[in-house]
């Protein structure tokens, strides 16, 4: 259910009832409104660090000085600087997937999704990541996070929505979703992935 809500918002599956809307207005198909970062980083591995985050760019109506600009802006957002010449096989999972960041962010999109950005790394590389995306929530990015990281959700998310088996079972925010969960379902689980 977690994916396939996250295939909706960014327009990949026009099979649903209702709306989904993005600022009041209904989205339709793709656009450079919605960027995404999945769990696997999904890098071009014949192109560069900077290559990968341009391919966004390449039908944007920014100039070639501009595109050059917007990648190096986001190489810098992402703490990737002195990697941008390198190739996918030559950096760490972590760095990996802050390149995809960097590539969702390049077109300047209003909200991002992330669809278990931290599922596919080593847990040493988890952090790094999430200290990535916990810098652009403090800068007022707009994300739709899938995450099994409850501490991450915690600290970051203006609301905290639980699913199972497709739907949706309690939405609130960080405070009451952790301390005052009402439905029992979320109650076993927060039981089981919080240490006390």
């Amino acid at each position: 259910g977690k994916s396939t809500l996250l295939r909706l918002v960014l327009g990949l599956d026009d099979q649903y009832e209702g709306q989904i809307l993005l600022d009041g207005q209904p989205i339709s198909g793709t656009g450079p409104e919605r960027g995404i970062v999945f769990q696997d980083h999904r890098l071009f591995p014949w192109l560069s660090v900077e290559q990968n985050i341009a391919v966004g760019l390449r039908n944007a109506p920014f100039t070639a000085a501009e595109k050059r600009a917007l990648v190096a802006e986001h190489v810098a957002l992402v703490g990737l600087q002195g990697f941008e010449k390198s190739w996918p096989h030559q950096i760490s999972g972590g760095m990996a997937q802050r390149v995809a960041i960097a590539r969702a962010l390049c077109t300047k999109p209003q909200v991002v999704l992330f669809d278990e950005p931290t599922a596919s790394l080593d847990p040493e590389m988890v952090s790094e990541v999430l200290q990535t995306m916990e810098t652009l929530a403090r800068g007022g990015m707009t994300m739709v996070i899938v995450t099994h990281e409850m501490g991450f959700a915690r600290r970051v998310a203006d609301r905290v929505i639980f699913m199972d088996k497709g739907q949706i079972i309690e939405t609130a925010s960080p405070q009451d979703f952790f301390q005052r969960a009402r439905n029992p379902r979320l109650q076993a689980f927060l039981s089981q992935v919080l240490v006390h």
